[in-house]
């Protein structure tokens, strides 16, 4: 089927290539469905629900039918579009969705049951029997569903990620891209020129048109040849901008040839100053009984498999369309001598300028014949109807504007009826503005035109000179039309080629009153295939508009969302393999940690130890009850470098403190630190923690480890959004910085023991900081207490922190202590009634965990005025209390729910819940917190708690949830 002396493909490199185990040959800039074409195979693949056979559509991304899985094992990657794949040698693809055999399909049977599988089938026969969807339907929907298949095993590729800043961002290099960028980059801009093709210069590498006085594909490629040589033009050929974003960002997926090695694809986020978008448009097919053969195109694709690739996609072609863009298609077969059996145009007045083959204006195709391929058209027109001989139809129904970037951010495109297509609302994307096709112009000169002179807009919005660069001569024809939706007839005339929609379908939908088109589409599945409805979304609501008595600008659109394209999550989450999937962050004493066989847990996305076990132990809660002691009896040690860290510097400060927390922060002196409770704008607790005052305008703020990146991306709003004008500035330091807790008795003690100037309880008073030196080395104490006793916080460079550490421990244990970890630290903060996440955990209030007083009358906070709704402030809501079981040797459970001793046990009738539990040994029964319905109220209540899971039915005793030194004696000797 190779047409000798057509095509842009390098006839000097032949590649061979499998399809289904059949060798195929190519040449080098064939895609993969050009080189099926040109070994004569038409039928590639199956429809999703009634299996018909499907061949090539199209040329480009929008093909709904050509779609293979490429390779095998690991490396098999389902749904590629074969107009995208470029061949390479060793390159294996198979057809989906077919079993045994693309020829021989079992589930072909579908298309003879044809009837009873419209639209709604699924809604309507699922639901009865009810027992049958268990055990019989959901088995069968999924083995059938579908269409290729994941291998099940890890994909050992690589992808990537990258980012890219420019001032002017081109999407798409056909006659309107390629001028923009041209004009851009002689002004001076730094230009980015993105397209999905292997070969840019979009649709003038398939037409025969002359620009500039030489071929359209020869002009693109001295222009390519031209921006590739400046230093301020970067093009990314094989790149699909898929989706337009906030603060104008935009996505784009890259696929990297593998002879190129490194990735295999890398997903973009541009930055742009300024976005063109030339994306060009779609032309869409014409629905008619059985439009779906294999060897029905569209014309445009007929002319680009001629006149770029070489190669005629039939013997005897025919010609269906509704526009004077159709005759092309049959000039240019005819110029390369392939045989143009009919040129058949729906409009009467049609004027065809194709001599030497048989014109039917004011006639439609109607039919097709041919089962695996197409044989002949019927056809129906002023003189009857009658067959034609074809094995190939080239039909077009007009061009949709690919518009789709323009909604993104929500607007909706605007019905143009001269043109009969949807044109992109004026600025619908801030900083992007479309030109050439996809908005609607349709002569070469007119995209010409356009891409300059949204350059120059550019250039000027930007503060840069206009070039003068000479704008090409091209044709400039005017764009004729009569829309043509559907043929009228019997049988099924297909929209939606891949989820096998037909006209039939949109109309029953109208008729059981699914009259939106948004129902229309999730009743019917119309769009909803892997092509997003490219072929098909306008023809199908244009039916809806005409079944429902409305205008198709009535009738509105679907909703166009990111991505234009499909796009592997490998590539979104490029790096996010293993360890890449959750980073393993180590404390600077992690090893330290290890070699003392301890446990680690994951905190976050940190890894802090669980216990320290010593021999003679025989579980872990011998080692937990150990460590606990050495913290309530003598010294203990624990890590606590996790908690964020974020220094806060300025004279804004304080201000922004006041505004953060719902407690005041200016009036703190330097030298002191402050407890701090964090509300979001819903009133709900986001975070607690210290905050200590280094100097007049220096802060540093302590959050819990869960929550730090949250509460940085808080601050950050606060400081751009809220309170852009206070000066001030925040870094987080919680990597720079190794700091540990040293709690106990004798905490004192040790410390004084490695401080160059020891402290005592006037000159370190509870809550107090400072500077304070190790020898040679500066660090910062902290006297603050997670667990009640008195206690310190000492942190050094984080370079030091394993030294200290194991300095630390060392001494500690020669005064009868240890280290102790995240076990013995959640009985200790339980002890003395600490919350943590368990407990602010996105549904909790201030008042809800008894801290309702610390929201300052006298200033106001984020947060404040939500937080004081009635509803959040109902003492019948679940407040927090302790719980302890009324037997001693019961044992509590997190997660498990409380009920009165009466009541029937259901969802309705709890009354709270628990959060936290642990094993005091100084109380010598477990005990816990959560929350209960007035719980402080009713300290001294026996309730119930059930846990499901694990068959607990205890009785528990509610109580103010300090077990250990109400008054806080210890924590301030």
């Amino acid at each position: 089927m190779r047409i000798a002396d057509r095509g842009l493909v390098d006839r000097s490199d032949p590649v061979a290539f499998r399809f289904d185990g059949q060798a195929f040959s190519a040449f080098k800039g064939d895609t993969v469905a050009s080189a099926l074409l040109a070994g004569g195979q038409r039928l590639v693949g199956r429809s999703f629900k009634y299996h018909r056979p499907r061949g090539i559509l199209s040329a480009g991304s929008e093909e709904p039918n050509a779609l293979l899985t490429v390779g095998s094992g690991a490396r098999a990657e389902p749904n590629v579009r074969a107009t995208m794949l470029e061949v390479r040698r060793g390159l294996e693809v198979f057809s989906q969705n077919a079993r045994p055999g693309l020829r021989w399909d079992a589930l072909a049977i579908n298309d003879f049951a044809w009837r009873f599988l419209g639209a709604g089938f699924y809604y309507k026969t699922f639901m009865w029997p009810r027992g049958f969807w268990e055990k019989i339907y959901e088995p069968l929907i999924r083995r059938a569903a579908g269409l290729g298949a994941l291998s099940g095993e890890a994909d050992q590729d690589r992808y990537e990620k990258a980012w890219a800043f420019c001032d002017v961002l081109v999407i798409g290099s056909g006659p309107a891209g390629l001028m923009a960028a041209l004009v851009a980059a002689r002004g001076g801009a730094d230009v980015i020129l993105a397209d999905e093709d292997s070969l840019m210069g979009g649709r003038l590498n398939g037409e025969t048109g002359e620009v500039g006085g030489m071929p359209g594909h020869a002009w693109a490629r001295e222009t390519v040849a031209q921006l590739a040589e400046m230093d301020n033009v970067r093009l990314m050929p094989r790149t699909t901008v898929t989706g337009a974003y906030d603060q104008s960002t935009y996505g784009a997926l890259e696929r990297v040839p593998p002879d190129m090695g490194g990735a295999r694809e890398c997903f973009w986020r541009i930055a742009a100053r300024r976005a063109v978008l030339a994306a060009g448009s779609i032309e869409r097919p014409v629905a008619f009984r059985d439009n779906d053969r294999p060897g029905i195109m569209t014309a445009s694709a007929v002319r680009t498999y001629l006149n770029r690739f070489g190669v005629a996609p039939g013997r005897r072609v025919a010609v269906f369309g509704n526009n004077d863009d159709a005759h092309r298609t049959a000039v240019d077969l005819l110029d390369a001598g392939v045989e143009v059996t009919a040129v058949i145009d729906s409009r009467a007045d049609a004027l065809v300028p194709v001599k030497g083959v048989p014109v039917y204006p004011g006639s439609v195709v109607e039919g097709s014949a041919g089962r695996l391929g197409l044989k002949s058209v019927a056809v129906r027109g002023t003189r009857g109807s009658f067959k034609v001989e074809a094995d190939c139809l080239a039909v077009s129904g007009g061009w949709n504007p690919t518009l789709h970037l323009t909604c993104h951010l929500g607007a909706r495109p605007i019905w143009d009826a001269e043109a009969g297509c949807f044109v992109p609302k004026k600025d619908a994307v801030p900083g992007l503005v479309a030109v050439g096709a996809c908005k609607g112009t349709f002569s070469t000169a007119g995209c010409l035109a356009e891409g300059a002179s949204a350059a120059r807009s550019a250039l000027k919005d930007l503060g840069l000179k206009s070039p003068r660069v000479p704008r090409p001569d091209a044709e400039d024809d005017p764009y004729g039309i009569a829309p043509l939706w559907s043929v009228p007839g019997k049988g099924r005339a297909w929209l939606d080629f891949q989820n096998d929609v037909t006209v039939k379908d949109v109309r029953q939908a109208a008729e059981e009153n699914f009259v939106s088109v948004e129902h229309m589409k999730r009743y019917t599945t119309q769009g909803m295939a892997t092509d997003q409805g490219k072929n098909s979304n306008v023809a199908a609501l244009a039916v809806l508009a005409d079944v429902t008595g409305r205008g198709i600008p009535e009738t509105g659109t679907t909703t166009f969302r990111p991505p234009f394209v499909p796009v592997s999550i490998a590539a979104m989450g490029a790096g996010a393999r293993g360890p890449g999937f959750a980073p393993q962050r180590f404390t600077t004493s992690h090893q330290a940690s290890l070699d003392r066989r301890a446990p680690m847990i994951e905190a976050g996305l940190w890894y802090r130890p669980s216990y320290f076990p010593i021999a003679g132990e025989s579980d872990w809660r011998q080692a937990c009850d150990r460590e606990v002691r050495f913290v309530r009896e003598s010294v203990g040690i624990c890590d606590v470098s996790t908690l964020g860290k974020i220094d806060i510097q300025g004279p804004g400060a304080a201000e922004l403190l006041d505004l953060v927390y719902t407690n005041t922060f200016s009036t703190l002196k330097p030298g002191r630190v402050r407890y701090g409770l964090m509300l979001r704008e819903d009133g709900f607790v986001m975070d607690d923690g210290t905050c200590a005052r280094l100097g007049d305008s220096h802060y540093l703020m302590t959050t819990t480890t869960a929550a730090a990146g949250q509460v940085m991306r808080h601050l950050e709003f606060v400081s751009q959004c809220l309170r852009p004008d206070l000066d001030v500035r925040f870094t987080s330091v919680t990597e720079q910085w190794a700091q540990f807790a040293v709690a106990g008795p004798k905490s004192r003690d040790l410390l004084n023991d490695l401080l160059e100037n020891p402290i005592d309880g006037e000159t370190w008073p509870f809550m107090a900081c400072g500077a304070v030196s190790l020898g040679s080395v500066e660090a910062r104490l902290f006297r603050i207490s997670f667990s009640g006793e008195h206690a310190y916080e000492i942190a050094v460079p984080a370079r030091y922190g394993e030294s200290l550490f194991t300095l630390l421990v060392e001494k500690a244990e020669a005064l009868g202590g240890g280290a102790y970890g995240m076990e013995a630290l959640n009985v200790l903060r339980i002890e003395k009634g600490h919350i943590t996440h368990a407990e602010i955990h996105g549904r909790t209030t201030a008042f809800d965990v008894g801290m309702a007083r610390m929201i300052s009358a006298k200033k106001d906070c984020i947060g404040k005025t939500m937080a004081a709704r009635p509803g959040l402030v109902d003492p019948s809501r679940e407040r927090l209390v302790g719980l302890r079981p009324l037997e001693p040797g019961d044992r509590l459970t997190a997660g498990a729910h409380l009920f009165t001793p009466e009541a029937a046990v259901h969802l309705a009738t709890s009354q709270g819940y628990v959060t936290s539990v642990g094993d005091s040994p100084r109380l010598g029964h477990s005990i816990g917190l959560g929350f209960l319905r007035a719980g402080p109220e009713r300290h001294g209540e026996v309730v119930r708690m059930i846990d499901r899971i694990r068959d607990i039915d205890i009785a528990v005793e509610i109580c103010a949830p300090v077990f250990i030194d109400p008054e806080g004696g210890r924590l301030r000797d």
